[in-house]
């Protein structure tokens, strides 16, 4: 590491934003509104910083992320988890605001977490309307729960939640379609995942909006990063059970009911799936192989950008 790197941890909170520098220790706060953010931006200019890390906040990180990555400098939103194993593993079990930047500041040195360029306005606009569309679909599945029980009291209430619930995803089912199909690179996109059987409008909209790198990893990496690869847990002659963890656990979902409709529909992903089963292994087992399957084939099919039919007939050759 060289004498001259600076790595900073930033903490969010809705009034304020913590801020750790590593190496030199220096600490500060600022309001977490316009006026503190362009304060922070322009004293993290000063210090050229080598990487800027902060967490993921449910949104709260959102101004300041964008203003920092706008600025030019190089910023990384790291999944919470992540850092307070990190803050674990190096002793620091203690909890502030001012300790967690430090935490980050640490995590940002020591892990050094890649840099991911900040979305352009019609992505944002996007993933916001996927993130709302999955907030009504839980409203939606926790209301639907509630009227099997409710007393008839109560019960009409709740349909007519229900139905509003299922009116507005519809309705956001249509703004999702309209913007994807208002971008050529999006609909050539979308085209491309839909060409596959098995893969719907949802799948293919949570692949371009929340997983950006699709077509750019191995499959190793693109595995890892959705989390479904498997990770060994074996310790000195104990071999233990390998199990998939971590990664985005949106996009898993999403891909967790695409394969199903894959294995029973999709060429390749049935007889695989058939084989494994027949091989004696456990459903949820053979799920997650062919979720793997599933996306290294989208992954290969975004690298080479083509379509299902050419993939098709590579993978029966194969």
């Amino acid at each position: 590491m060289s004498a001259a790197e600076v790595f900073i941890g930033i903490d969010v909170a809705a009034a304020h934003l913590d801020v750790a520098v590593r190496p030199s220790g220096e600490t500060w706060q600022e309001a977490n509104d316009a006026a503190g953010i362009a304060a922070l931006v322009a004293r993290l200019r000063a210090l050229t910083p080598t990487l800027i890390v902060l967490e993921a906040t449910g949104g709260l990180e959102g101004p300041a992320v964008g203003e920092v990555a706008a600025a030019g400098l190089p910023v990384a939103v790291v999944n919470p988890r992540q850092a307070r194993d990190f803050a674990r593993a190096t002793g620091k079990l203690a909890k502030t605001d001012r300790l967690d930047a430090a935490v980050l500041a640490h995590f940002a040195e020591g892990v050094r977490p890649p840099v991911r360029p900040l979305p352009d306005a019609a992505t944002q606009e996007l993933q916001a309307l996927v993130t709302r569309r999955r907030q009504l679909v839980e409203m939606l599945t926790a209301e639907q729960h509630r009227a099997r029980t409710a007393v008839a009291k109560v019960r009409p209430q709740i349909e007519v939640h229900v139905a509003w619930l299922r009116a507005e995803i519809k309705s956001l089912d249509r703004a999702l379609r309209d913007a994807i199909r208002a971008s050529p690179l999006w609909r050539a996109q979308d085209d491309l995942l839909r060409s596959v059987p098995g893969v719907g409008p949802g799948l293919a909209t949570a692949m371009l909006v929340e997983l950006p790198e699709l077509g750019t990893l191995d499959r190793k990496r693109i595995a890892a990063l959705v989390g479904v690869a498997p990770l060994n847990r074996d310790s000195g002659t104990k071999r233990g059970k390998r199990a998939i963890w971590g990664g985005r656990a949106t996009v898993r979902a999403v891909l967790y009911m695409a394969t199903l409709t894959a294995t029973r529909c999709n060429p390749v992903i049935h007889p695989f799936y058939e084989r494994l089963r027949g091989a004696g292994k456990p459903t949820k087992v053979a799920l997650t192989a062919c979720m793997r399957k599933l996306l290294t084939i989208l992954n290969a099919m975004m690298r080479d950008q083509t379509g299902w039919e050419a993939t098709h007939h590579v993978l029966l050759a194969a």
